[in-house]
C-alpha cells in the first residue's frame, strides 16, 4: 500500500492508466500454469479482469524452479507516482495434491504479523480482491474441476520489495519482509480519489481493530510529524494522514467506532475546517483570505482600521500572522481552532469528541481546541 503523496488533480484524459500489483501477479501465475502445462515457454499472457476487461503482459523471466516454474512480469502504474512502479512480480508455481490456490510469500512480500487487516496474522499480504483476480486467470488456465481434486501452490516474490515496502504504510500496518499484494480491479486509475480514501479506510479499522480508539487525522506529513513529537505517548498506528479528504476521515472514523479524533494541520487548511469546508483541495476552492481578516477583526484588542484593511488584501494566511504579530496582536490561530473544532464535531453530529491541533510551519504549537 503506497504511503500516500499529497492528491495532485490532472486532467484524466492525459494520464495513462496502469495495472496493479494484483494483475501483474495474476498474469505472471498464469504463464507458469501455461508453460507447466503445454511445456512451453510463453512471451505474452492474457488475463480476465473484473468488468469485462482483460490484461496482457509480456514476461520478464519463465525458468525452471524444482518442480516447477518461475515468471515475471514488470509492473506498469502508468502515470500514478507508485512506488511499486518497475518492480518484477514473479509467481513460482507448482501442481500439489491438495485441492485449491494455496499462497507462499517469497522475497519482496510482506506478511501480516498484527491483526485488524483483511488477511490473517501470519498469511502473505495479498488482499482479497488481489486473491480474487489471482484466481480467476489461474481458473482461465486450469478450469474450476482442477481446483476441486488437485491444487496450485504459488510462491509470490518482488525483488527489492523489502526496501519498497518502507516506502509504504506496511510496516506502520505490521505488515513485514515486503510489499502487499493489492487491487480489485486490476487497473490502476493515476492520482485515483477512491484510491487515497480506501487507504484511509484500510488504516482507520487497522487501528480500531487493534484497540486504538483515539485517532490523529493530520493534514500532511508535516503535521503528523509535530504532532507525534508532541504525544510521543500516541500508538504510531493512531496517526493517519488524510491530507484533504478530512470529512471523510472524520466521517468514516466515527462511522467505524473512535471514541476520539485529533486533527492536526496548519492555519490554511485548518481555516477551511473552520468554515465548514471539509474537503481541502485547491480544486474546492482557494483558503479565504477575507474570512480569517474578518475574524481577525474579531480580536481584542481589534486591528486598528489601516492594519484590518491591509489584512484584506493580504497574498497568504501566513501574511496575515506575520502582520498581526508585528502588531502585538494575539488569538487568530485560537480563533480558528475553535472554529475548526466546532464545525469538525458537527460535521460528525457530535457524536465523538475531537481536538485540533494547529501549528506553525516549524512545528510550534499556535493554538488548541476541543468540541
Amino acid at each position: 500500500m503506497s504511503r500516500r503523496a499529497k492528491a495532485r488533480h490532472r486532467d484524466a484524459a492525459q494520464l495513462r492508466t496502469g495495472f496493479t500489483t494484483s494483475a501483474c501477479a495474476a498474469g505472471a501465475a498464469r504463464a507458469a500454469i501455461e508453460a507447466l502445462r503445454t511445456e512451453s515457454i510463453p512471451s505474452v499472457v492474457s488475463i480476465p479482469l473484473p468488468g469485462g476487461r482483460s490484461a496482457t503482459f509480456e514476461l520478464a523471466r519463465c525458468e525452471p524452479l524444482g518442480d516447477g516454474i518461475r515468471t515475471g512480469v514488470i509492473k506498469d502504474a502508468g502515470d500514478d507516482p507508485d512506488v511499486t512502479h518497475g518492480a518484477e512480480i514473479q509467481a513460482a508455481v507448482r501442481f500439489i495434491d491438495t485441492p485449491g490456490i494455496h499462497y507462499e510469500a517469497g522475497e519482496g512480500v510482506g506478511v501480516a504479523t498484527r491483526p485488524g487487516l483483511e488477511i490473517p496474522v501470519g498469511e502473505p499480504s495479498v488482499s482479497p480482491g488481489a486473491r480474487r483476480i489471482i484466481r480467476r486467470a489461474v481458473i482461465a488456465a486450469v478450469g474450476e474441476d482442477f481446483l476441486r481434486s488437485q491444487g496450485v501452490h504459488i510462491t509470490l516474490s518482488v525483488p527489492g520489495g523489502e526496501a519498497i515496502a518502507q516506502e509504504t504504510l506496511n510496516p506502520r500496518l505490521g505488515v513485514l519482509g515486503g510489499i502487499s499484494i493489492l487491487g480489485t480491479t486490476g487497473i490502476v486509475v493515476p492520482y485515483s480519489e477512491g484510491a487515497y480514501r480506501g487507504s484511509i479506510v484500510v488504516e482507520i479499522k487497522a487501528a480500531l481493530r487493534n484497540g486504538v480508539t483515539h485517532l490523529a487525522l493530520t493534514t500532511g506529513k508535516r503535521s503528523e510529524s509535530y504532532l507525534m513529537r508532541a504525544r510521543p505517548t500516541w500508538p504510531e498506528l493512531a496517526f493517519i494522514q488524510v491530507g484533504d479528504h478530512v470529512g471523510f476521515g472524520l466521517k468514516r472514523a466515527a462511522r467505524l467506532g473512535a471514541k476520539g479524533i485529533a486533527l492536526s494541520g496548519m492555519i490554511g487548511k485548518l481555516s477551511k475546517i473552520a468554515q465548514g469546508r471539509m474537503h481541502t483541495h485547491v480544486s474546492q476552492g482557494l483558503i479565504d483570505i477575507p474570512f480569517i481578516a474578518s475574524l481577525a477583526g474579531t480580536l481584542q484588542p481589534p486591528p486598528p482600521p489601516e492594519l484590518l484593511a491591509r489584512l484584506h488584501q493580504a497574498n497568504t494566511a501566513r501574511h496575515i500572522q506575520m502582520m498581526l504579530r508585528k502588531a502585538g496582536i494575539p488569538g487568530l490561530e485560537q480563533g480558528i481552532a475553535d472554529l475548526a473544532a466546532q464545525q469538525a464535531a458537527a460535521h460528525i453530529e457530535h457524536n465523538v469528541p475531537v481536538e485540533v491541533f494547529l501549528w506553525d510551519i516549524k512545528g510550534a504549537l499556535l493554538a488548541y481546541a476541543t468540541a
